[in-house]
């Protein structure tokens, strides 16, 4: 079983000393290196992603922040300076907390670990698969007298605009004759997080979080109504 592989780190050294230690194992392929927890939710959006090398104090976005937005977790090792967030961690379900420096062996035997765990797990991504295939990747939105075709990996986010919706798609949206509870009834409702009375956001479209605000990947700064605060479980932060 070979297992994929992201590092998320901001220290570019923690970088070298991974990837030089992956070189010895051969059930892991190294598909990307990112050096914030933002950078990660974009690469994780378009890679599949088996193991995280996750490390605990970055800008912005703690990495145990970072294990609480997304939906569906990967195997995680944490790599960390600081031994006091151990018990977040594991709380997380990580499969091993890795105090830096560590040496190799300590390094090999949390890998095993995590190839333990997956080989364990054998329907995990069969049944991830099967949720792919469930939800549509494309919408038909009515826009004037025309059914328009838009990706659902295209869109960022959804915002109530009288008795119509705007799909926004970077800085540009279509605006259709809806309702925005109408998109949570439907299979895509699962991709979407209700932030607002006005908004439901794509997960990994969310970049960070800040003070009540959510920053989408198109730059939007969009609020955190008080009434989701405690049902946005994806947003620990607030």
């Amino acid at each position: 079983m070979t297992l994929t592989a992201l590092i998320v780190d901001d220290e570019p050294l923690a970088h070298e000393v991974i990837v030089a230690f992956l070189e010895e194992v051969p059930f892991i392929e190294l598909v990307g290196r990112c050096y914030s927890a933002t950078e990660a939710m974009d690469v994780m959006g378009r890679v599949s992603v088996d193991l995280l090398f996750l490390d605990v104090q970055m800008p912005k976005l703690k990495g145990t922040d970072f294990l609480n937005i997304l939906e569906q977790r990967p195997l995680t090792i944490i790599t960390s300076a600081h031994a006091e967030y151990a018990v977040e961690g594991f709380e997380l379900d990580v499969c091993d907390y890795l105090v830096k420096p560590f040496r190799f062996e300590r390094f090999l035997k949390a890998v095993h670990k995590a190839r333990t765990r997956a080989q364990s797990q054998p329907g995990t991504n069969a049944q991830a698969s099967a949720a792919a295939a469930a939800q549509p990747s494309h919408l038909f939105i009515k826009v004037d007298k025309k059914l328009v075709q838009v990706a659902l990996a295209d869109i960022d986010y959804l915002e109530a605009y009288g008795n119509y919706v705007k799909v926004w798609m970077g800085e540009q949206h279509l605006l259709t004759p809806r309702t925005l509870s109408s998109f949570e009834t439907q299979p895509v409702g699962a991709a979407f997080l209700r932030i607002h009375k006005s908004y439901l956001v794509q997960r990994r479209h969310i970049r960070y979080l800040e003070a009540g605000v959510v920053v989408m990947r198109n730059g939007a700064q969009l609020p955190l109504g008080k009434n989701y605060k405690n049902l946005a479980k994806s947003l620990p932060s607030f």
